[in-house]
């Protein structure tokens, strides 16, 4: 049985929240809680975490060695953050971002944390909304030492280990290769959602009257097609109607997709359908607008097309 261990969170939102609730429920460590929203640090007490309203408090509630995790937006907000932090930590405390950091971040942090003696480690999260039910699979970056201690927190949060499944956190490697893998995670994953997308939109073109939620069922029976995202893929269409009528057409983008797109340019690996999944994506954010009216006068001045104007 492993003892009881400590930690510090900063950011309550929908996944920090969340895996605070996670590892209250489901084991005996503690939690030293704080958000600058101070409902958020209420919801955090409401399931056994202990409350700080400064980051100073939140530091002071901790018997060292300190490990302090981090749940805020990726760049300015983590970087202060960090920063925030390590005027407040010791020698042997360790910090960890499992938010949504560049790795290339990372590395620089880690080598300003450096001459303080203060660890750095980075968690690519995925999971999502579900992570508190089904749990989070890690990709972690970092030191070994400073990793094994924070194994237990890391066991609980992920999904329980099976005889088919070994556990759902893996050490990638040192400072930055646990936000690397999950930045190209996040690549792959655009070019299945986008793939899945295309599918559907040739579907609602069709001939045929198709229930897009019973396909998507469907697929999830022994189909090569069977995913995650194929299941939650039904959920949208029973939640949202068989043409999600409700919803616009603009898919926002993390940035993780960008930077895998841009890593590959920079070391000269092909990664086509990750790169128009990207684009795809921009094209539906306006950004292609400009360009299609262009396309529409040339064929109206080399062909006489007509041309369909507001």
């Amino acid at each position: 049985m492993t003892s009881s261990v400590q930690i510090g969170f900063v950011g309550l939102g929908r996944m920090g929240g969340n895996m605070v609730h996670r590892i209250h429920r489901d084991s005996d460590h503690k939690v030293v809680a704080f958000d600058p929203d101070a409902e958020a640090v209420t919801k955090a007490e409401g399931v056994g975490a202990t409350g700080a309203h400064s980051l100073e408090e939140l530091v002071e509630k901790l018997d060292a060695p300190r490990m302090v995790w981090i749940m805020v937006p990726a760049g300015d907000a983590t970087q202060s953050t960090v920063e925030n932090l390590a005027d407040l930590l010791d020698s042997g405390d360790t910090i960890v971002d499992g938010g949504n950091s560049r790795w290339s971040d990372d590395k620089a942090r880690a080598a300003q944390l450096e001459p303080k003696g203060i660890n750095y480690v980075d968690v690519g999260t995925s999971g999502g909304v579900w992570g508190l039910e089904v749990g989070y699979c890690m990709m972690v970056g970092g030191p070994d030492e400073a990793v094994g201690r924070l194994s237990p927190i890391l066991d609980v949060l992920a999904p329980p280990k099976t005889e088919e499944h070994g556990p759902g956190w893996g050490h990638m490697g040192p400072v930055g290769s646990g936000h690397y893998v999950k930045m190209v995670h996040n690549g792959v994953e655009y070019g299945l959602m986008q793939a899945y997308a295309e599918g559907f939109n040739l579907f609602d073109a069709s001939e045929y009257e198709l229930d897009n939620a019973k396909i998507a069922h469907l697929w999830m029976q022994g189909s090569v097609v069977r995913s995650w995202l194929c299941e939650l893929a039904a959920l949208a269409f029973e939640q949202e109607g068989n043409d999600i009528a409700a919803l616009e057409p603009v898919v926002a983008d993390s940035g993780e997709g960008r930077w895998t797109v841009e890593d590959a340019t920079d070391k000269r690996v092909p990664v086509p359908v990750i790169a128009m999944s990207l684009f795809e994506r921009y094209g539906s954010q306006g950004h292609a607008d400009f360009a299609n009216k262009v396309n529409a006068a040339l064929r109206a001045q080399f062909g006489g097309h007509p041309v369909e104007r507001k």
